[in-house]
């Protein structure tokens, strides 16, 4: 660089030398007596101007090859991480408006990188906090970071570029990974027998640069505390049974004997069935309940056609509609096959069917249906009852959660029928969700795979 810079100024001090020393010797031409004179001093003086320039010029070439050399120094320090160093040009010129543009630049890089570091470290102390497993990996599915929560579940430290694989193996967990890196959606499972015979809620989120971050919450304290839920629930029920059958069939029997009952003990025994019986439908429902949540009842998925389906519903209730005077219609459904279990959408289908005729009006219709989607088939049933008001709609599927209980009890509902409903449409991997408007009547929907 300095050999470049000395020539490129001798060069321009010697045009300009000799531009001057033409001038002058064709200005003096016409003095030809006096040309050897000039001709012998115009020599003399262009070597000690080449002497002097060749001395500026290589000055000069000292002074900027110097000054450029602190900014190649400076950036070479830059790229090799050192966000500390600085060119301190302490001149005036282009050069020095270069160079302290260039140390401010590398001033607010300095600040920015640390300001990440803290931020980094921060994040890091945070997710260290965590009581939950995190592990980042990344496209190829290699360990880019794990907490310190993660480490202990493993019971080993985490290595960054180990193939998860070799500390996570179950195939639920590995699949929602993949699922997340192949479509870059959130991923959400429920993954039994993880890490130790634990069962973890995972959650996977993608990142930006292709990888993934995942969240292992671990849930067997709480799957404990709802499979003893569940056990206590279905035993109570279970032993109910016997005492609920034998009262209700001594009820029956005292009623339609032949000895003489006055009036309060008949009313008395009436009351005695309609209780025994509605207790021995809500044990049947919390029984049925129990199953369905426990994923004990193993459903024989099987390619079933909607219409069929929603003709079965329709014939079962025709006789209680009638006698309600309500009509059962069925709109045109997709001749698109369905993967369920005939029997368990049966119970869904007769749950929503039922409490349709319960809310239903007189001469009003109850209509029964299902819509082709893109990956799906959506079923839905429709009365025009009185609906549902708006601040109900989120716990109506929760169980026990009653819109008007007086009339649910005077109707003999046990408050479970939407529960059971949803359970056995989730264990399908479908969704239900309800719509309503006050005087509009409601309509429930709950969504099928295509089979």
């Amino acid at each position: 660089m300095k050999g470049r810079i000395f020539l490129k100024a001798l060069a321009a001090f010697a045009a300009v030398i000799v531009t001057m020393a033409f001038s002058i010797y064709f200005a003096a031409r016409n003095h030809s007596h006096e040309i050897n004179e000039i001709e012998g001093a115009l020599l003399r003086g262009a070597l000690l101007a080449l002497l002097i320039a060749g001395f500026l010029a290589a000055l000069i070439a000292q002074t900027v090859s110097a000054r450029f050399q602190r900014i190649v120094s400076f950036a070479e320090q830059l790229s090799k991480g050192n966000l500390q160093a600085r060119i301190g040009e302490d001149q005036d010129g282009e050069i020095a408006q270069v160079a302290a543009t260039l140390d401010r630049s590398a001033r607010r890089l300095e600040e920015s990188f640390t300001a990440l570091k803290e931020s980094r470290a921060q994040l890091e102390v945070f997710l260290n906090s965590m009581n939950d497993g995190v592990i980042a990996v990344s496209s190829d599915l290699k360990v880019l970071w794990a907490n310190h929560a993660m480490a202990d579940l493993v019971r080993h430290p985490v290595r960054a570029g180990t193939p998860v694989i070799e500390l996570v193996r179950h195939p639920d967990f590995l699949n929602a990974l993949q699922t997340v890196l192949a479509t870059g959606r959130r991923e959400s499972a429920i993954v039994p027998a993880l890490l130790g015979m634990k069962a973890f809620s995972v959650t996977v989120e993608p990142l930006p640069d292709g990888g993934a971050v995942s969240v292992l919450h671990d849930i067997s304290e709480i799957e404990r505390v709802e499979k003893t839920r569940r056990d206590f629930i279905a035993n109570v029920s279970h032993e109910l049974r016997t005492p609920l059958t034998s009262i209700r069939g001594y009820a029956e029997t005292l009623l339609d004997s032949e000895e003489p009952v006055n009036g309060n003990t008949r009313e008395f025994l009436q009351i005695i069935r309609r209780n025994a019986e509605r207790m021995g439908r809500l044990t049947e429902d919390l029984l049925v309940l129990a199953r369905v949540e426990s994923g004990e009842e193993k459903l024989d998925l099987q390619p079933c056609l909607p219409k069929r389906m929603l003709e079965e519903s329709a014939t079962a209730f025709q006789e209680s509609a009638r006698s309600a005077d309500v009509q059962v219609l069925i709109d045109p459904a997709p001749d698109v096959p369905v993967m369920a279990d005939s029997y368990a959408i049966q119970q869904v289908l007769a749950n929503l069917i039922s409490n349709a005729l319960r809310y239903a009006q007189n001469g009003k219709s109850i209509v029964l249906g299902a819509k082709e989607q893109r990956t799906h088939v959506e079923f839905f049933v429709r009365d025009a009852g009185p609906g549902i008001p708006s601040e109900h709609l989120p716990r109506i599927f929760e169980r026990f959660y009653r819109v008007d209980k007086a009339r649910s009890r005077e109707t003999g509902g046990t408050g479970l029928g939407l529960a059971i409903v949803k359970h056995i449409v989730l264990n399908h991997g479908g969704t239900v969700r309800v719509e309503s408007a006050i005087g509009h009547g409601s309509t429930f929907f709950f969504t099928l795979t295509k089979g």
